[in-house]
This record gives structure tokens, sequence and C-alpha cells, in this order.
């Protein structure tokens, strides 16, 4: 949820970001002088609508 609501927050160096990579729920991106984001893979999206349907509907196209 906080890759999708509040990427820049997330510590690169946690064990669970290495789980949500190898299962190829998110990705990350690069961005201005070498840093990395966290970013959701369609799958990881797919995963947080099913488990919660009304986020979809409130949030923005540039949230999701």
């Amino acid at each position: 949820m906080l890759v999708r609501h509040a990427p820049e927050q997330i510590d690169m160096n946690r064990a669970e970001l290495d789980a949500l990579l190898e299962r190829q729920l998110v990705m990350l991106e690069h961005c201005a002088e070498g840093h990395r984001r966290a970013c959701l893979t369609n799958t990881g999206r797919s995963i947080l609508d099913a488990l919660n349907p009304r986020t979809t509907a409130n949030e923005t196209p540039e949230l999701r």
C-alpha cells in the first residue's frame, strides 16, 4: 500500500521490498541523480485492487 500511496517513503533496504521485487509485484524506477523509486507492477496493482476495490473508485489516475 505504501508503494501505491507514498513511494518516496519506502526504505530501499527493507526485506519486504526484496520479497515484493522477487514476486514481481513492484519494480524499481530510476529517477534523477541515481535515486530509485518503487512502483507497482500491473500484477501488484491488480492484487491491491482485488483486496480493496473501494480505493480504486476514489483514486485519480495519477495515483494509480
